[in-house]
């Protein structure tokens, strides 16, 4: 593959600079490479232009301005319009350049972009990742990558500025399945991390203390260390939307049920998330789940003493 990934010779566009995207990008940025940014919100690009970004009008001009450019927006009909749509990238790309969607998504949209880009000579990789926004600031996401291996190749140097785990799983949609598999783990993990931590406070136990004993043994989980003592201090901040998760099991759901599994646990996580959004908190962490379950105990987690 002609293109050459380095600071000076690639230039990089980035297509939604939220939670995770705006620091992303800013690592880009940060090792040289020139970026052009878009968000429908463009005071979430703000801190990018700081860094020297210009600043686009639209994915279609982002497109035209990079080599390789980078998705991470909110929902499959984003993806599908931001790529696919009259103004989307695909309508700007040129041939030769790569396009990078690491929004959480559709399998089949994957493999949809995939033939669509492929049809006009440019190449097209599913990448969502994992970590939250901690993993993001700090450059040690998990990214799981579908797509022909020319092309990730070719993209690499950037993933290692971003993530410390970087796997191509297999062609266009495989870094999506990752990904739903990721998702199915996470969900019920939280359910076991907020009960816990919920029998702990009613047993009057010091929860600090508690998670010191439990997070480095058998029941440690990334969830139980990065979000337990968040929820233990009553921090909801989303690093990750609960709305988006809902997002992402209704996704892992319909899949499963394509491939004839039945999926008790997952089912029942999102029917506790669907909860969650509606007790008003779709726009905080994963981690409030602990709000809706304390309520079915009758217990404010934010006012105990």
């Amino acid at each position: 593959m002609a293109l050459e990934i380095a600071p000076g010779k690639a230039k990089v566009g980035w297509i939604g600079t939220g939670v995770m995207g705006c620091s992303m990008c800013g690592h880009l940025i940060d090792a040289g490479y020139s970026a052009t940014v878009y968000n429908r919100t463009p005071a979430k690009c703000a801190p990018l232009v700081q860094k020297g970004a210009a600043e686009a009008a639209g994915p279609k001009q982002v497109a035209e301005a990079s080599d390789v450019i980078f998705t991470i927006v909110g929902y499959p009909k984003d993806v599908r319009e931001v790529i696919l749509g009259n103004d989307g990238v695909l309508a700007g790309a040129k041939p030769g350049s790569i396009i990078v969607d690491m929004t959480t998504s559709e399998p089949k949209l994957a493999e949809e972009i995939f033939l669509a880009a492929r049809a006009k000579g440019v190449h097209a990789i599913d990448a969502p990742v994992s970590g939250g926004d901690v993993g993001a600031k700090e450059a040690r996401l998990s990214i799981m990558i579908g797509g022909e291996t020319e092309a990730v190749d070719t993209v690499r140097p950037l993933f290692e500025l971003m993530g410390k785990t970087i796997v191509h799983q297999g062609p266009a949609g495989a870094g999506q399945h990752t990904k739903m598999v990721n998702q199915i783990l996470i969900s019920t993990n939280m359910i076991g991390v907020c009960e816990a931590l919920l029998y702990g406070y009613k047993a009057g136990l010091n929860l600090e203390t508690v998670l010191r004993s439990v997070g480095s043994g058998a029941a440690g989980s990334w969830s139980l260390n990065n979000l337990g003592p968040r929820i233990i201090t009553g921090n909801f901040d989303p690093g990750f939307f609960v709305e988006h998760f809902i997002k992402d099991m209704g996704i892992a759901l319909a899949e499963s049920r394509r491939l004839g599994l039945s999926m008790p646990g997952l089912a029942l996580a999102e029917q506790l998330y669907q909860a969650v959004a509606a007790q008003g908190y779709a726009r905080n962490g994963t981690h409030a789940l602990m709000l809706a379950l304390a309520k079915l105990s009758n217990i404010d987690w934010t006012a105990r003493g």
